[in-house]
């Protein structure tokens, strides 16, 4: 039995600005400190339900988790491995379930001061299916198409509430809310038992059963320069809607990512 779990860090508890999810930058340090708590914190819980335990390092250039503050037998996949898997890069059949830690909400929402889908720099905001989609709506879809069910997410309250809406079902933890600028967040230690008891009780149970695939998924993209729009456009299959936007459709969710990693 095993355990897919996929980790950024502008969803843990604490964390406010860019500032702090970037190498040298104020707080930064005590960010990826939290990131791996949290982490742990579901390594914990799915070890002691039998499960083996693989962890994909989600953020900037990947190599944020200390290694040392996870459960010993708990594999860590660090860098990218330059392929369209992004954030779920070694996620397969194999997998019974993926969980996603310090999550953040996507893009075009006003529910955390970091919010974005994908990279900030790129886009304005993300569709798929004429939804507005985060990191989450991406990488569930990523999963679904192989299998393998989302069980939990943990982050800001938004991208809890939008999780919840797009995968019914599936347990959440909000690490904090965001207010305009700012961050309003739980205490760090409360934040690390709940996600710990959240897993537990997920994984103590039989799991679900996978989401079942859409018959398509359209995936539109609006960049925050039109020149990347322009570039999009060759493109084998994209469309142009404005200077600013492109689409693509696909019978899955593999093959949405694998236009989304040559295009970005």
């Amino acid at each position: 039995m095993k355990i897919f779990i996929s980790a950024d860090i502008e969803g843990v508890s604490g964390i406010t600005s860019w500032d702090a999810t970037r190498y040298g930058g104020k707080g930064y340090e005590e960010a990826c400190r939290q990131m791996s708590l949290e982490v742990a914190a579901v390594c914990r819980a799915a070890i002691k339900n039998g499960y083996q335990v693989v962890v994909k390092d989600g953020h900037e250039d990947a190599m944020n988790i200390d290694h040392n503050l996870l459960p010993e037998g708990v594999e860590l996949i660090r860098g990218w491995m330059n392929s369209p898997m992004g954030m779920m890069g070694g996620l397969d059949e194999s997998f019974d379930g993926a969980i996603y830690i310090g999550y953040h909400s996507g893009a075009w929402t006003s529910t955390s001061p970091l919010k974005h889908t994908s990279e900030d720099y790129l886009y304005n905001w993300v569709k798929i299916n004429g939804r507005y989609a985060s990191e989450f709506t991406i990488n569930s879809q990523v999963a679904d198409e192989l299998g393998v069910p989302s069980l939990l997410i943990a982050g800001d309250e938004g991208i809890c509430q939008s999780a919840g809406a797009e995968y019914p079902g599936i347990k959440t933890v909000a690490t904090k809310r965001g207010i305009g600028n700012a961050t309003w967040n739980r205490h760090p230690e409360t934040v690390i038992a709940e996600i710990e008891a959240a897993a537990d009780e997920v994984l103590s149970k039989p799991l679900p059963a996978p989401r079942k695939l859409e018959e398509e998924y359209t995936m539109t993209l609006c960049y925050k320069d039109f020149q990347r729009a322009r570039s999009a456009s060759w493109f084998p299959g994209v469309k142009v809607v404005d200077d600013y936007t492109v689409s693509y459709t696909a019978s899955t969710p593999g093959e949405l990512a694998r236009c989304r990693h040559f295009i970005e």
